[in-house]
């Protein structure tokens, strides 16, 4: 990873391979977001820049500074006061901005950075994540940038501390996305499993693993039937991080299927090599628990992660078939059962019966997140989560995800769309009759497996976790960590209640 440092020196007199400063559209033309740098200006227009957001403009340092050139990136419009929703939104211009001069520097040796006067902590979330890259099958053209000097007023105390948070949060976006990026026949569930534990203890974090023949014992039928078409079976894995005096407890719950196929309802072939995607939900609530420990967060928070593979098969499940979710400690036959009517609606089945078992443990508050459906993406795009609960805390969950730049939208649960699923043959069916709100619909299936009275929200991030197109910003192609920093923003706001 990028590494960054802290440094209270001029940035236009800094020796380094590039000098990143920021543009602001003006009426007359871009502005130095520094003023120091306002000399500059006048070179950078003749090359083009103009401030706008996501623009990159690079010329020769030559005289101007100690570096060898300018990078400057556009940071829109100067946010008009502090009005809340104005003040995130150039928050993340200024941490996009970043991003895409980390990945235009790649390469270098080191950088220094200004937009670290304005804001250090997005400055610094916006670097590392923007130096990112996942090497393991294709060495890069041009090694990430190596490091990463950001400015900042000798007065600033708070500044390690901010770092600090800003390396953590970003270290744990990388473990999900590089979870994410895992080629499917280098992670099937056991890995997953193996993977996630091994991290977890070495953190001293207490992990449960359960294995196939552990799943069976319990009741666990959504887990099992899912995995039941592949020779490679399912797992549960909880991960639980337990500070003495926790003010509070919080369980999350992620979805963790390592391929999609859809199974006997098969998916078409276009476009299924990205369903690689599908255990990103389990990877953000892991990686989500090891940053809370290395964060000290004064609650208790534990991941449920279920994980399986769905394929077509012999034995795999059947459009038709009748399952019976895990129902508790009292085991088999206490569940609510389920009318299999397509087997690509799996996502659902492995969550309830994570559900059920994070609520036995009583928590305060509980959150799941997954790549759940394809309505998620027809409804708000690929870069704005759905997200459904409990409505106050429905709320401050899309609130947050705004603030961090990950993009949340709450999202009803009409009563009338739970109806649809209604089945003759069991407690429920697994997708309703009509094709129509397919998100908010696999969000009211999910809320018959919420103890009640529980605080919950479901956070459907099935475009957001994967980006399909070009890199922009601080985000490349594949796996982007979401929603990671939106659960760690949720749990640093109970922490602080």
């Amino acid at each position: 990873m990028t590494r960054l440092t802290l440094s209270t020196a001029s940035p236009s007199a800094a020796k380094a391979d590039a000098v990143v400063i920021g543009l602001h559209q003006g009426q007359d033309g871009p502005v130095a977001a520094d003023a120091a740098f306002a000399s500059v200006v006048d070179a950078l227009v003749l090359a083009g820049a103009n401030g706008k957001p996501g623009t990159i403009t690079t010329i020769p340092g030559a005289s101007m500074v100690g570096a060898d050139r300018i990078i400057a990136v556009g940071l829109g419009s100067t946010p008009p006061g502090d009005v809340p929703s104005t003040r995130d939104a150039y928050r993340d211009r200024l941490r996009q901005a970043a991003g895409a001069a980390s990945r235009s520097a790649a390469g270098r040796a080191k950088i220094v950075s200004s937009l670290s006067t304005i804001d250090l902590g997005a400055a610094a979330e916006g670097h590392l994540l923007g130096g990112y890259l996942f090497d393991t099958y294709k060495k890069p053209s041009q090694p990430p940038v190596g490091t990463v000097m950001l400015t900042v007023p000798a007065a600033d105390k708070s500044a390690k501390a901010q770092l600090r948070r800003a390396e953590i949060t970003v270290e744990a976006v990388t473990f999900a996305r590089d979870l994410v990026n895992t080629a499917p026949n280098d992670l099937p569930p056991a890995v997953f499993a193996d993977r996630v534990a091994g991290a977890a203890r070495a953190a001293g974090l207490t992990v449960q693993v359960l294995d196939e023949k552990a799943l069976a014992k319990g009741g666990f039928g959504g887990i099992l039937a899912v995995g039941s078409g592949s020779t490679r079976p399912p797992r549960l894995v909880r991960v639980s991080y337990e500070p003495a005096g926790a003010k509070a407890r919080v369980a999350l719950v992620g979805k963790g299927i390592t391929f999609d196929s859809g199974g006997l309802s098969i998916k078409p072939a276009a476009k299924m090599d990205q369903m690689t995607s599908d255990m990103a939900g389990a990877a953000a609530v892991v990686a989500t628990v090891l940053a809370a420990a290395r964060l000290a967060l004064p609650i208790a928070v534990t991941a449920t992660a279920a994980m399986a593979e769905n394929l077509p098969s012999g034995s795999a499940y059947r459009p038709g078939d009748v399952l019976r979710h895990y129902g508790g400690a009292k085991g088999k036959g206490s569940g609510k059962t389920v009318q299999v009517l397509n087997t690509d609606a799996e996502g659902r089945l492995v969550l309830a019966d994570a559900i059920v078992r994070a609520c036995e443990d009583g928590p305060d508050y509980l959150l799941d997140t997954a790549t759940l459906t394809g309505a998620q993406v027809a409804a708000l795009g690929t870069r704005t989560m759905g997200v459904m609960g409990t409505p106050e805390l429905r709320d401050r969950v899309a609130e947050l995800a705004r603030e961090v730049g990950e993009g949340g939208w709450a999202m009803p649960l009409p009563e009338h769309l739970r109806e649809g699923l209604d089945s003759p043959l069991a407690d429920l069916a697994n997708i309703a009759g009509e094709p129509g709100g397919g998100m908010l619909v696999a969000g009211h299936y999910l809320a018959q497996f919420v103890a009640d009275g529980l605080p919950w929200a479901h956070l459907d991030v099935a475009g957001p976790a994967f980006n399909t197109g070009q890199s922009y910003g601080y985000t490349g192609r594949g796996g982007t960590g979401v929603p990671v920093r939106t659960l760690l923003a949720v749990l640093a706001d109970i922490a602080g209640r």
